[in-house]
């Protein structure tokens, strides 16, 4: 009983945020019985489909009764000094409520039948630490099996006891988070970070009229969608408590669909038109009809912030954070995906962009699911991965290539929480990318960041057979690094080949509290020079400067060659290759390259120009810091005008095209000085030369991530 002792202390301690708030005991109470029971289904739930916390607290089953302990239920009456049997006498009487605080209990008709005052805790409380929920993880469970009692032996009958308790509960809760967390602003929109800011929904889709240029005859047929942040709220948000500073990270904010629809007649005339659509997943629905920001943020900032949003989203929604859905669009047999890799993909309607439902394999695949997955060479299956927070790290999935089935699904029994955004394919293997920015509850618990990149921990690449497990992946151990962006993969004789876009560090989520955001984003924007040429030269500068890599990986002696193939000019992102070589050995590739200045001034990438990657053509640079000569690949750039930046670019393959380059890239690009966007295509084989047409779109489009072109789907035709 010692210990029961000092966590009733401790937990007395914890209430100390409600001094001069007493009208908020009661959801206190309940909300650290609810974080109490609750914590290991978060972090450590017995198997993967545990229910939500509603159902394992308020029902009758006693299949977990063993598990929580009624040893704690003296909690009860040390928060509930009175009776509740002598509460319910006395809820009538003339007594003043000094709490403010009523409870109705309901008949199934609607009438009210009793109104009970609950006149709770008066002591004054002190410190708090969000450790002490940790300590008292599987004690509290007792408090809420007595009051269930309690109250079945004293409310009218046909009071739905269950629903009554978690109604008010979550009540309570709402009211408990909107008293203790003020949401801010996390960064004032100032000009250079406009074409950041939202959009209006338009829906309904809009003739264009304004094309510069022409469109080319022989250009496909087909939609060109791209994803993207697009907050409902106006902005990205932090929240403020005495718990800290909890922030949405730049790459969050609810998914938005812009699309650009081709259509060409029988006289070859083309008509274009742009709409776009929120994607309208669960947690999007749910705060639009609270039409507020609920959804606390839980990724970037103070520990004891993070692990109170963590726990109270999971309490009061089920969910520890928003679906977003706004990274990715892709096609699996004729039905087309929105996706983020927090959350299983949303399939949506490409006519209407109308988000239709969840697609999770026929409920096998339930978690996670990768913003890049792959189509195998060949058989049109797709290779798919999920990293989570916590185990099993990392599961790799193989789905039919009618989209049926998930005909393969294996833990590859990683150590350690890989935030890893895109996985390789060649005709034979799976290519794993395991470098060390990790995801870490127990570093966050500690008081460290949840997501951190670790300079000085391992990398490594897998090759795994396609139907291997976690035994069957051969592992290359190679220089630290963050590639978020793979370009492709593919065999050539005994070594597999992988190229992507490489840096020392990485952009997500942030800096370290204490840090200034701005200034360690600026920073990490600065090209990569050396501290002899940059007498102000940091550790963070340049540490998100991004070149086209090459891993070499010898199946037979493990042996591994790495090697930059471009320069310290430019940093280059956000790669595509002609789809048809995807996982097969090509000569070309395309990537959109950073401003550096531009994206120094506001703190955020911005890309201003594209370039066409040769393969097969070499360049050779003299490095004077290196005294030799590094070979170099041939880079071709295509640059925009001052003050225009794109995003979503993609790659359009020619229709009977007899070369891997002969096709166009099409681009959102954005004139920050006219405020008006446009769509830009591009001949990939007339690269530096201006785009064949320019596409004035009737409103605004922010900045985003990926987008893909597809031809011509039966849907809209």
């Amino acid at each position: 009983m010692a210990d029961t002792a000092k966590y009733l202390t401790e937990l007395k301690s914890l209430l100390s945020i409600l001094q001069g708030r007493r009208t908020m005991v009661f959801a206190y109470g309940f909300m650290f019985a609810f974080i109490a029971c609750n914590i290991f289904l978060i972090f450590n739930p017995n198997d993967g489909s545990s229910p939500p916390w509603v159902n394992r607290i308020f029902t009758n089953s006693t299949s977990n009764s063993t598990s929580y302990k009624s040893q704690f239920s003296s909690i009860y009456s040390y928060f509930f000094p009175n009776n509740l049997t002598s509460i319910v006498e006395n809820s009538n009487s003339s007594k003043e409520n000094k709490f403010g605080m009523e409870w109705e209990f309901m008949a199934p008709n609607g009438t009210a039948r009793e109104t009970l005052r609950l006149d709770l805790i008066e002591d004054r409380l002190r410190n708090t630490r969000m450790q002490i929920l940790l300590s008292s993880i599987q004690d509290i469970g007792g408090l809420m099996r007595r009051l269930l009692r309690e109250l079945r032996q004293v409310l009218p009958m046909g009071i739905n006891v269950s629903t009554m308790i978690k109604n008010a509960s979550l009540m309570m809760l709402d009211t408990f988070v909107d008293s203790i967390f003020r949401f801010v602003v996390d960064q004032p929109m100032v000009p250079s970070l406009s074409n950041f800011a939202p959009v209006e929904e338009i829906g309904r889709a809009v003739q264009i009229s304004s094309i510069e240029g022409d469109i080319p005859i022989d250009f496909p047929e087909g939609i060109y969608i791209r994803n993207g942040p697009n907050p409902l709220f106006g902005s990205l948000k932090s929240t403020v408590s005495i718990l800290g500073r909890s922030s949405e990270t730049w790459i969050e904010g609810e998914g938005m669909l812009h699309a650009v629809y081709f259509r060409k007649d029988n006289q070859g005339k083309w008509t274009v038109s742009y709409k776009n659509r929120y994607v309208e997943s669960e947690t999007y629905k749910l705060e639009k009809e609270r039409k507020r920001p609920s959804f606390l943020p839980a990724i970037e900032g103070d520990s004891p912030a993070i692990l109170a949003a963590y726990l109270l989203n999971h309490l009061r929604f089920g969910k520890v954070n928003k679906y977003i859905s706004n990274t990715n669009v892709f096609e699996h047999s004729g039905k087309f995906y929105t996706v983020s890799e927090n959350h299983i993909p949303q399939e949506f309607d490409i006519a209407t962009l109308k988000t239709l439902d969840n697609w999770d394999a026929d409920g096998a695949w339930d978690r996670p699911f990768t913003s890049h997955p792959k189509r195998i060479p060949g058989s049109g299956e797709l290779v798919i991965m999920g990293v989570d927070v916590k185990k099993p790290f990392f599961v790799l999935g193989v789905i039919s290539a009618d989209g049926k089935r998930l005909s393969h699904k294996v833990d590859l029994k990683f150590k350690r929480s890989t935030l890893c955004h895109e996985i390789g394919v060649t005709e034979q293997y799976n290519v794993i990318m395991d470098f060390p920015l990790t995801m870490d509850v127990i570093r966050l618990v500690q008081g460290g960041p949840l997501i951190k990149y670790d300079k000085e921990g391992y990398a490594r690449i897998g090759v795994m057979p396609r139907y291997g497990d976690g035994d069957s992946i051969k592992w290359f151990e190679v220089e630290p690094h963050c590639t978020f962006h793979i370009l492709n993969c593919f065999e050539e004789a005994n070594e597999v080949v992988v190229r992507g876009c490489r840096a020392l560090g990485s952009i997500i989520p942030g800096p370290d509290m204490g840090h200034n955001k701005f200034e360690w984003f600026s920073r990490g924007f600065k090209p990569i020079v050396t501290s002899q040429e940059n007498l102000d030269h940091s550790a963070e500068d340049g540490l998100f400067f991004s070149r086209v890599y090459e891993w070499r990986l010898n199946m037979e002696s493990r042996d591994v060659k790495e090697k930059n193939l471009t320069d310290t000019n430019f940093s280059m992102d956000f790669p595509m290759i002609n789809d048809n070589f995807n996982g097969l050995r090509n000569e070309y590739g395309y990537t959109q390259v950073i401003d550096s200045d531009a994206s120094c001034t506001c703190g955020l990438p911005k890309y201003g120009k594209l370039a066409k990657l040769y393969f097969e053509e070499n360049e050779n640079r003299f490095y004077k810091e290196e005294r030799d000569c590094e070979e170099q690949i041939k880079v071709e750039y295509h640059t925009l005008e001052e003050n225009q930046f794109c995003s979503g670019a993609s790659f359009i393959s020619r229709h009977g095209g007899c070369k891997e380059d002969d096709g166009w890239i099409i681009s959102f690009v954005h004139n920050e000085d006219t405020n008006i966007s446009q769509v830009h295509i591009i001949d990939t084989r007339k690269f530096e030369c201006g785009p064949v047409a320019k596409i004035t779109l009737p409103q605004r489009v922010p900045y985003g991530f990926h987008g893909t072109f597809i031809s011509k789907p039966a849907q809209c035709w």
